[in-house]
């Protein structure tokens, strides 16, 4: 559904976000469709949305299973669950492992764990992975089901379960990183029900005429943020900020050295965004100076004091270390930023800053990010590299600033890597490509540069 305004009036974005979920709770409780689809940018409310549609099917006497991806978004669910509504009883339905799921569920009376479904049986909501529902049986199917990160769970997956309900609401982030296979599936590419395929895209190949909605505002990402990351990476399902311009402000209580690392956040606090960049050359994966940067820019934003302003709070909150996050593309990229911030006395563990790659930062939410940019440094442009998901998850986890480093020279070899991808026939064709995305958040960088020689 595309929210309209008309001519002059301001964009009301709390009444638009209302409209948007009152119109997609009718299609899920009302539609004659099996199926309702929704589309949600980063930080949109995916998962209030998910929660409230659990609870308004509940209450209409509408038992039905939640499939998630992973253990943690199960854990997220149903913590949020419980503690909207204590009068629903929850099933957990788990793995037979020593510690299947986060303790802190067991503070609440009416969630019941069991790794067994039959011992779930007549309580209103039941949720568990997808993987854990495959490899379940049930006497009669569910009337409703909830599948939330729809576009990062393969069709694959979907026909899985796909028998243990009758209907369902797919809620999921079409810009995020596609759907992980350990093996090849250029054998199914431009077929119909290519396993490796998004459940979503495989769904609507089959079924075209179900409804279709969005999420048409991000409450996470800043004024300063939403308007590339939705032209970059959603230029068909555009949204906007939750909030205005001036509304969130971050500053320090330690003036500026005059360095790099310093500099950078400055721009960052006064703009949104900040490029460290540093000088043009190729190098190891792990490049120590690029490395070091990142560990010093983290180093610098703590040791400055540094404090938040925003529609959550309108007195300063200090910006502490669990509140910053630094994304890489690699593993071993991210081992290395966490042995540099060790080196300079910052802790990276549970508690302190958040180090990860892209795949595991998806879905997360920080006050500001430090990004080590995927082609930093690097003499081509991969696939991997370019991956538009992965460029969009970095971009996109921060409420107030998002600094990136980054060697310089990658536009140049963006131009000089154009995509060599065969084309298939009958694959739909995924825009913005990363080779488009990554020159839009470039240009955009550029504006907020600070040249820095380590």
């Amino acid at each position: 559904m595309t929210v309209r305004m008309a001519p002059g009036r301001a964009f009301d974005p709390a009444g638009a976000a209302a409209a948007a979920t009152d119109a997609i709770l009718r299609d899920t409780l009302h539609s004659p469709h099996r199926g309702v689809v929704v589309d949600s940018p980063p930080g949109a409310g995916k998962s209030t949305l998910v929660v409230r549609a659990a609870r308004e099917l509940a209450a209409a006497g509408r038992p039905l299973m939640i499939v998630a991806q992973t253990n943690a978004q199960v854990d997220d669910l149903v913590l949020r669950l419980a503690e909207q509504d204590p009068g629903l009883p929850v099933g957990r339905l788990h793995s037979s492992d020593r510690h299947p799921y986060d303790p802190a569920l067991d503070a609440f009376d009416h969630v019941v764990p069991s790794a067994r479904v039959a011992e779930l049986a007549g309580l209103d909501v039941v949720v568990s992975t997808a993987a854990k529902w495959a490899h379940t049986k049930v006497a009669e199917p569910w009337g409703h089901a909830i599948v939330d990160e729809a576009y990062q769970m393969r069709s694959d997956a979907l026909l899985a379960v796909a028998g243990l309900f009758e209907r369902a609401l797919f809620v999921g982030d079409p810009g995020q990183l596609d759907p992980f296979s350990v093996v090849g599936a250029e054998q199914w590419a431009g077929l119909s029900y290519d396993p490796s395929a998004s459940a979503v895209s495989t769904l609507l190949a089959h079924n075209p005429d179900l409804p279709q909605h969005r999420l048409p505002v991000s409450w996470r990402l800043p004024a300063s943020a939403a308007p590339l990351v939705s032209d970059a990476f959603y230029p068909y399902t555009p949204f906007r900020s939750g909030t205005g311009h001036g509304e969130r402000r971050m500053a320090f209580a330690v003036a500026s050295d005059g360095s790099g690392p310093d500099r950078v956040l400055d721009e960052a606090a006064g703009t949104g965004w900040g490029l460290l960049e540093l000088p043009a050359r190729h190098t190891p994966r792990t490049d120590p100076e690029a490395v070091g940067a990142v560990a010093l820019v983290v180093r610098r934003l703590l040791d400055r004091g540094g404090a938040v302003t925003s529609e959550r709070s309108p007195d300063p909150v200090p910006l502490t270390a669990d509140r910053v996050a630094v994304g890489t593309a690699h593993r071993d990229q991210a081992a290395a930023v966490r042995a540099a911030l060790a080196g300079l006395g910052v802790d990276p563990g549970p508690g302190g800053v958040t180090v990860d790659t892209a795949n595991r930062l998806q879905g997360r939410e920080f006050d500001v990010t430090v990004v080590l940019h995927p082609l930093s440094g690097r003499p081509d442009a991969t696939a991997f590299h370019l991956e538009t998901g992965r460029l969009c998850v970095l971009a996109s986890r921060h409420r107030h600033a998002c600094i990136v480093v980054c060697r310089a020279g990658v536009d140049r070899l963006l131009d000089e890597h154009p995509s060599t991808d065969p084309v298939q026939l009958g694959v739909t064709v995924k825009f913005p490509d990363g080779w488009e995305a990554n020159h839009a958040v470039l240009a955009h960088l550029a504006e907020h540069r600070v040249a820095w020689r380590p």
